[in-house]
């Protein structure tokens, strides 16, 4: 899988540009603020259909303009992909694909895949368990598109349940939450599938690249942790049955609280180095080793899944690495086309590729 060209109007800091990448390695250098991590987010939302920051639609429209445009072209051994994405300012995004208007942007997803390495990877493990949950969740979309409407109906299913126990409490009618349960049950159970899929498919290959960028013999080790007994159940009826009867048992409580107390938005993922809970037991270049091990682990599950390499995205991240893991990543990368963003061009130990040039919003 290639991305052959990207056009963008009106998108973060740019009014127009159009960019033919190379087909292998894509350095893009300039200084900082000059717009480099916006020319990948605007790579990555292409196939996520979401920002890599986490910054909503509305800003991701350039300072006076209504909407943002999103080009590409999409290049894969069996077809040739045209993509457009309409993000105006108010109102729903529009999207077509080879000219046909999508009546449901989750159709989009799967069209472009992409791995993602950005410096607040580290955040990975520091931070709550929320971050930890949306790696797997990340890459279940990316090895199944499907998982995007299951994961949706899960939020939305918690959201109308949450809604529903903040409005009546006590007050809230049984036979209507009990809805809610069977719902967000069985969302949650296709859900919990998929990220034990995720765990068995990048938890060995983590090991692999982990002892390959660290050159020792550490292993890895992905503890999913749930409270409403995901580690009894082996398959999704099971996880169904166990989430309903959670759910169940916590009404009382869930009453009192006015908000949903268990369920797979509760979970929490430990990402161990041996035995060690790498967010309080490791240091930050172990750390940092780790989620670099993680995102090379994911592409290679993708690609051995879906049988050609996703695009790469690497933000920034040799400026995070000491030289020895910057020639060991170099070393890692997978052969994929990758694009890389830097703000000096040194810092990047590879010799391939094209170095493009960042000033003034022009690529040269």
């Amino acid at each position: 899988m290639r991305l052959a060209w990207l056009e963008v109007s009106d998108f973060r800091s740019y009014r127009w540009i159009r960019w033919a990448p190379d087909p292998r390695i894509n350095v893009v250098v300039g200084r900082n603020a000059s717009g480099k991590t916006n020319l990948l987010e605007a790579v990555g939302y292409l196939a996520s259909l979401r920002s890599f920051r986490g910054i909503p639609d509305a800003a991701l429209v350039r300072t006076g303009a209504e909407r943002s445009v999103l080009r590409g072209e999409v290049v894969t051994p069996d077809r040739t992909t045209r993509i457009e994405v309409e993000l105006p300012r108010a109102g729903r995004r529009r999207a077509q694909v080879n000219g046909t208007r999508l009546a449901r942007l989750a159709d989009l997803v799967g069209e472009v895949r992409t791995i993602t390495f950005l410096p607040d990877d580290l955040d990975l493990i520091k931070r709550g368990p929320s971050r930890r949950r949306g790696l797997l969740d990340s890459v279940a979309v990316q090895l199944w598109p499907g998982a995007y409407r299951d994961q949706q109906e899960y939020e939305r299913a918690l959201r109308q349940r949450n809604m529903l126990l903040k409005q009546m409490g006590r007050r809230t009618d049984p036979i209507t939450l009990e809805v809610w349960d069977e719902r967000l049950g069985r969302a949650g159970a296709r859900v919990m599938a998929r990220r034990r899929a995720v765990v068995d498919a990048i938890e060995e290959r983590a090991g692999v690249a982990y002892r390959a960028l660290a050159g020792d013999a550490t292993g890895v080790r992905i503890d999913y942790r749930s409270k409403w007994g995901a580690a009894a159940a082996a398959d999704r009826s099971g996880w169904e049955e166990a989430l309903r009867k959670a759910l169940g048992e916590a009404r009382s409580a869930d009453l009192e609280r006015r908000v949903s107390t268990v369920g797979l938005h509760r979970d929490d993922v430990r990402l161990l180095l041996d035995d060690r809970d790498s967010r309080v037991q490791a240091s930050q270049g172990e750390q940092r080793t780790l989620t670099l091990a993680l995102r090379l682990a994911s592409h290679r599950a993708v690609e051995q899944s879906v049988g050609q390499p996703p695009l790469l995205l690497l933000d920034d991240i040799f400026s995070e690495l000491d030289e020895e893991r910057s020639a060991a990543l170099a070393r890692s990368l997978p052969a994929a086309q990758t694009f890389i963003s830097t703000a000096r061009d040194e810092e990047v130990p590879l010799p391939a590729g094209r170095r493009w040039r960042l000033r003034d919003g022009i690529l040269g």
